[in-house]
């Protein structure tokens, strides 16, 4: 079995810290993070992860936008994406867009893991 890899693009430091970290702490998972949509744009380009999570409000470049340049990227459009958001809104948005899914901040570490797995049918 290949271990997972899974980029975080969040503006807020913290929550990528607690992301990484709870993955980190349940798997053997790779965790990287992005601090901005554009960075995380050229490291999915340039790590190929098997996984994207996504803050939806970021500033500069919008987690929207980030979406649109990675699902216009021949090397990035076949990763999965989940919105990491706080924005409930996006249920309907989600159903329209090719991501894989949506996880709600506030969200509990504990839960995060199941969430993630269940979106994406990993099984381990």
């Amino acid at each position: 079995m290949t271990t997972k890899r899974v980029l975080i693009i969040d503006d807020d430091p913290g929550i990528c810290k607690i992301v990484q970290i709870a993955l980190k702490a349940l798997t053997k998972w790779e965790v990287w993070t992005a601090n901005s949509g554009c960075q995380g744009a050229e490291l999915a380009q340039a790590l190929h992860p098997d996984a994207i999570l996504l803050d939806v409000m970021m500033p500069g470049m919008d987690g929207l936008s980030t979406l649109t340049a990675l699902k216009t990227n021949p090397e990035t459009c076949p990763i999965p994406v989940i919105f990491l958001t706080a924005k409930a809104n996006m249920q309907d948005y989600c159903k329209n867009q090719a991501i894989a899914g949506m996880i709600l901040k506030p969200f509990k570490a504990s839960d995060l893991l199941q969430q993630i797995r269940s979106l994406l049918d990993w099984q381990e």
